[in-house]
């Protein structure tokens, strides 16, 4: 980081506070790789919150030099309209992601806002905070198509599919996630929003040891697959996906669709067409959903993958 892009970023974060939103945001992207020198920085705001995340150790110099800049910005006009009170680094690259706060309190617990639903995120706890901002347009789309459906979300995590789901009309949904303390965070958002859970499952059992127990929950009209890139022992993406797409059809309605993705870098969209087309071809290929405005990407297969595909 160079006294030139810690500049730039100083003014690009005091011009985004100045204008902050009311909902959930990522104000920086650097991991698109759009602005050299700082692909290892990200930025959200999480409504009073500004959550900075370093994904490489930077030399010491920069790394103070980012400090110095980051306070200096909770000293603008900006940072003062916005009504920011806390400003959080995250150190990615660190055993255990630490969190350290430069200004304000570090609340372990934290509801935010998406679309009108409420979500409530874990912060200096874990890696992740409960929710991938960049699949937001995606949990839109499920929410805008989720109406008398019953729905499969694998790999749920906290369940931000099925919060969606729920909200816009589904009529079940089955969440499956080996993490079951991420399933539980899941129980809570829907109670968050009022939702009634006798309309959603929650499986805490590792995908490739339950199919039994996910068919007899079916027929499904929308299955999501949301995977990591790589679980140990459990999930590697490029050795495991095809595994998933060979079941779908046993497990799908006759008009069924699927939501697939991928958020790999250097795994494009390719791979999971060609999968589907490989491992279930009654399944027809029907677009990629765009992403979030805020996600730019130096090259189009870089960012989020989110594949539809239907059976009809």
């Amino acid at each position: 980081m160079t006294p030139a892009n810690l500049d730039f970023l100083h003014q690009h974060l005091s011009r985004a506070l100045d204008d902050a939103p009311a909902h959930t945001l990522r104000l920086f992207h650097g991991r698109g790789r759009c602005w050299e020198g700082l692909e290892h920085i990200t930025v959200d705001w999480l409504q009073g919150i500004v959550l900075v995340c370093l994904f490489r150790e930077p030399p010491a110099n920069e790394l103070e030099a980012l400090q110095t800049m980051l306070l200096q910005v909770s000293q603008s006009g900006g940072w003062q309209r916005s009504q920011a009170h806390s400003l959080l680094l995250q150190h990615r690259y660190q055993t255990d992601s630490p969190m350290q706060c430069l200004v304000g309190e570090l609340p372990e617990e934290w509801i935010i806002e998406e679309d009108g639903l409420r979500f409530l995120l874990d912060l200096g706890r874990k890696q992740n905070t409960g929710l991938f901002l960049d699949m937001r347009l995606g949990r839109r789309w499920v929410r805008e198509n989720a109406s008398g459906q019953r729905i499969l979300n694998l790999f749920a995590y906290t369940c931000g599919f099925s919060i969606a789901a729920l909200a816009g009309g589904a009529e079940h949904v089955v969440n499956l996630d080996m993490a079951k303390a991420a399933l539980s965070r899941g129980r809570d958002n829907h109670r968050l929003n009022g939702h009634d859970l006798s309309r959603v499952s929650f499986l805490g059992h590792e995908l490739f040891k339950s199919w039994g127990k996910v068919k007899r929950h079916g027929p499904y009209d929308l299955i999501i697959i949301d995977p990591p890139s790589f679980q140990k022992g459990s999930f590697a993406l490029t050795r495991d996906y095809q595994k998933i797409l060979r079941k779908l059809p046993e497990l799908l309605s006759a008009e069924g669709r699927v939501l697939a993705c991928v958020n790999d870098p250097n795994i494009g969209s390719d791979f999971l067409i060609a999968g589907m087309a490989s491992e279930a071809p009654e399944l027809r290929f029907e677009r990629r959903l765009e992403n979030p405005a805020e996600f730019p990407d130096a090259q189009a297969e870089g960012g989020l993958k989110a594949m539809l595909f239907s059976r009809s």
